[in-house]
């Protein structure tokens, strides 16, 4: 994303955890089948890698780079690419608006749960088609909260993603991104011919993903950049920011907890 907005998740251990647990597979399914060795491919917005390491995988011997505005947490992608001796990837901090690239100089641009974040998405959906080339790819998958849900009911969650909104809309950000992809795309100039748009899901109900992620969403309620924010817009103090808490903790402990998180998907040909 850039370093000039305000990122709503922050990198600490519980929001880190979930994006380590993104895979290719999980998280860039609709893509994948458009890609072949020796592309060249830039992930923007990668977070410590895991997403970006499968996709390495995927186009090598083809080159591909990973781009952050965190340095922290590039260092850690860095970590992870060794780890998993991916030797055709490199990591960079940057800005989604001003990528350091000329123009036409990658076959695929991806960006995974980013544009959602940003105060002006259309201007980034514009940079990523500059470094695109033609007849390349840009593919850009964002979460829509309004449209998550959950059983059993909880008044809890449900006042959770009220103030996950506030605190988007203080930031400027759109918590809804995933249903306004498409609209985003065209508003940028693409050709609306080569847009094909679509939606995709993640779903927590066995016992163990539905305890993780009540979990992550428990220690975000209160020990993340989205706690801080909320304080200090004036939109929740300690006690609400608790009861959020333990509202997952309740949640996520009931034999019949399920979660769902739809997203919206694009691909836009150059």
């Amino acid at each position: 994303m850039s370093i000039s907005d305000q990122y709503t998740h922050g990198h600490q251990e519980s929001v880190l955890s979930s994006h380590r647990w993104r895979t290719a597979d999980n998280s860039a399914g609709y893509l994948l089948p458009a890609l072949v060795p020796g592309q060249r491919l830039l992930d923007v917005g990668c977070g410590p890698g895991s997403i970006t390491i499968d996709l390495a995988a995927r186009v090598a011997p083809g080159e591909v780079v990973g781009l952050d505005s965190s340095e922290a947490v590039v260092v850690l992608a860095r970590e992870a690419a060794r780890s998993a001796r991916a030797t055709n990837l490199t990591f960079r901090t940057g800005d989604i608006y001003a990528l350091d690239y000329p123009d036409a100089s990658f076959d695929v641009v991806h960006a995974h749960q980013v544009l959602q974040h940003l105060t002006d998405p259309v201007a980034a959906l514009r940079e990523l088609r500059r470094v695109a080339r033609p007849g390349g790819l840009v593919a850009v998958r964002d979460a829509d909260y309004a449209a998550m849900t959950w059983y059993p009911p909880s008044a809890g969650l449900d006042e959770w993603r009220a103030l996950y909104r506030e605190v988007t809309v203080a930031n400027r950000a759109q918590a809804d991104a995933g249903r306004r992809l498409l609209s985003w795309v065209r508003d940028a100039g693409y050709d609306p011919a080569g847009i094909s748009a679509s939606a995709g899901s993640w779903c927590y109900a066995t016992p163990k993903d539905r305890a993780w992620w009540a979990e992550l969403w428990a220690e975000r309620s209160t020990s993340s950049d989205f706690a801080t924010q909320a304080i200090a817009h004036g939109l929740a103090d300690d006690v609400a920011l608790e009861y959020l808490a333990d509202s997952w903790r309740a949640w996520g402990a009931l034999d019949d907890a399920w979660f769902a998180v739809l997203h919206g998907e694009i691909l836009a040909r150059v």
